[in-house]
């Protein structure tokens, strides 16, 4: 998630933007960049890498003017290079932007401003929109910024500089956050609280759609239209390290919630406007790519691996394509028998992971084809991969992963379901359902995070247990397993996950009274042999805590508790199923007292073997 400031006032604007910037570089970024109106007309300054690079790049030449932008991007379009870097300005260098999200139609944009002899100095979607400005300015600021936001689709948060209007900024947003600083002689923009509160506490928090004027000593703001908006001040009430976590207790639970923003970003660009289909334009595959594709191997480690093994289930299902799951580290040394009639997929949430880099190597010298699926841009599975898919789930700070395994499980929904338009193994009919069901999914998920009272009476209830075991089936037992390594990850609890049917074969031996058994029963197909499996715990005296679906009134007869999700279409339930899992580990883990964000003897990233 790419970081936004902007400063107008009677203070220097530079050293502001920079201090800005540093109090957003927690949530992870590739380069960074100002724009400082000075002496007349607009400078920019910016460079790949951290912030630090920036300032010796201006050590001695601090750009000098009371009105400027700046931003650190995580890359989504183009490699992290100098160029691709913001502010983004038009040829002229009269109109600049800074923009977070993505613009879905800049492609066709481009093409048009292209046609029109513009010329282009990235590779970015945002430096599109400074150019919609200058063909478009009519010589009134507001006007020209609402055409261009009809211009174009997709998500933002924008803030606008423009050379012949020194006195103004403009910014609006749409699905990415953007707050107002409001202060005396001076006013601040910033995509998030960290990068204001040591300047002010006095907010108006930007809703979608809105579009502010902002000078030194007013804010005017109104709709597309020109309707005012009356706007309440927020009084920020949180410390410096409250507001980086956006209120929240942790960086784990702000992921948590950040899951139907990431996923809006990752179906981004993907789901057709009219509901009908998905698309991937990066990959662009027709019937003929997959004609002699006789195989699919998935590859990855812990987390990414359990999206892998979902991954499994929906390509399978949906694009009739026999598919293998491999552990990273055990790939390339069971010689598989892989070669050009195959597809590798790997995925890393980070791209850098060592052992599923190596397998990635391992699977092109074999002769595969490979596709990578990670968050970020430029990295090393993303660059060895012959195309690349990302989920576009922003920086995830937290040790244990949430947002970015929920995006890895949409993409290969999606994936799976573009593979099946392509062989004709979907008709029109059932494609849409599955696109509608796709699209539904952020809602639901922000419903479940209303609700989440009975997870923390639970985790107090249970959470010094020494054992806690997690049963389902078929794609219910997929989750149960990345349940688990949640629970283990940051709650030191010893959890275990088990195809429910495997019980018999050992696993009741370890079914005593009191231990605590999740017990998942979203898959209709398997529904009855999953509560016969529940019974068997029951019978031992396990205290069950089940995961349905919305409107069964039959599993409570069995389970002692019962965490309803709400009612989807099959292949959508490990989205939703998923949700309360990692919020009972979370609050096991403050139970316990553990150190939520960084749990002992682990890594964000594991570039080792």
């Amino acid at each position: 998630m790419c970081g936004i400031v902007g400063y107008i006032g009677d203070k220097q604007a530079a050293p502001f933007l920079l201090d800005g910037m540093s109090k957003l570089e927690y949530r992870g970024y590739d380069s960074a960049g100002i724009a400082v109106f000075e002496k007349g007309r607009i400078r920019v300054e910016k460079c790949v890498g951290r912030l630090e690079a920036l300032r010796q790049k201006l050590s001695g030449n601090m750009p000098a003017g009371t009105m400027g932008i700046g931003h650190t991007r995580w890359a989504t379009h183009g490699r992290p290079s100098d160029r691709n870097a913001h502010p983004h300005a038009d040829s002229s260098g009269e109109f600049v932007v800074v923009h977070n999200g993505i613009i879905e139609n800049y492609m066709s944009l481009k093409e048009e401003l292209l046609a029109k002899n513009h010329v282009f100095l990235s590779e970015t979607d945002s430096e599109v929109v400074a150019h919609l400005m200058a063909v478009n300015y009519n010589g009134d600021f507001e006007e020209t910024v609402k055409k261009v936001l009809g211009m174009i689709e997709g998500s933002y948060s924008l803030v606008f500089l423009c050379a012949k209007e020194p006195d103004k900024l403009i910014c609006t947003k749409k699905d990415n956050p953007l707050v107002i600083g409001l202060g005396t002689g001076e006013n601040f923009i910033a995509s998030d609280i960290p990068a204001i509160i040591a300047k002010t506490r006095r907010t108006f928090i930007m809703n979608d759609g809105e579009i502010a004027t902002v000078t030194k000593d007013a804010v005017w703001v109104q709709d597309i239209k020109g309707t005012p908006i009356s706007k309440k001040v927020f009084e920020v009430n949180w410390n410096a390290e409250a507001a980086e976590k956006g209120g929240f207790e942790h960086f784990m639970l702000k992921e948590i919630y950040e899951q139907p923003k990431a996923m809006r970003d990752t179906m981004t660009g993907r789901v057709a406007h009219d509901g009908s289909r998905i698309d991937f334009e990066e990959l662009n595959w027709t019937k003929e790519d997959f004609a002699d594709i006789s195989k699919i191997f998935i590859i990855g480690c812990g987390t990414a691996y359990h999206a892998g093994m979902v991954g499994k289930y929906y390509l399978e299902q949906l694009a009739r394509v026999p598919v293998e799951v491999d552990i990273a580290s055990e790939f390339r040394y069971r010689n598989p028998i892989i070669d050009s009639s195959c597809l590798t997929i790997i995925i890393s949430q980070s791209g850098e992971t060592s052992d599923t880099l190596a397998a990635l190597k391992e699977a092109r010298r074999l002769g595969s084809r490979t596709l990578a699926i990670t968050n970020v841009v430029g990295s090393s599975v993303a660059r060895e991969a012959d195309q690349v898919a990302y989920t576009h789930a922003g920086p995830e700070i937290a040790v244990a992963s949430t947002k970015a395994y929920t995006t890895q499980l949409l993409l290969m929904l999606m994936l799976a379901v573009y593979v099946g338009q392509i062989k004709g193994n979907l008709n029109d009919d059932r494609t849409r359902e599955l696109v509608t069901a796709i699209k539904q999914v952020p809602e639901q998920i922000h419903q479940l995070l209303e609700n989440v009272e009975q997870l923390k009476v639970f985790a107090t209830q249970y959470g010094n247990s020494e054992d806690v075991f997690y049963l389902g089936r078929s794609l219910d037992y997929a989750v149960a397993l990345e349940g688990a390594l949640k629970m283990k990850e940051i709650s030191y609890i010893h959890a275990e996950a088990y195809a429910a049917g495997e019980l018999k074969h050992g696993t009741l031996a370890l079914i005593v009274e009191g231990v605590p058994v999740i017990v998942l029963a979203t898959q209709n197909d398997v529904y009855d042999k999953t509560i016969s499996n529940l019974q068997e715990v029951k019978a031992r005296d396990a205290v069950v805590i089940a995961i349905a679906q919305e409107g069964d009134s039959n599993i409570a007869k069995y389970a002692d508790h019962v965490i309803f999700i709400p009612r989807a279409e099959k292949y959508l339930t490990p989205l939703l199923s998923v949700l309360p899992l990692q919020l009972l580990a979370y609050y096991a883990a403050l139970t316990r007292g553990c150190d939520v964000d960084k749990p002992r003897n682990l890594a964000k990233s594991v570039t080792v073997e």
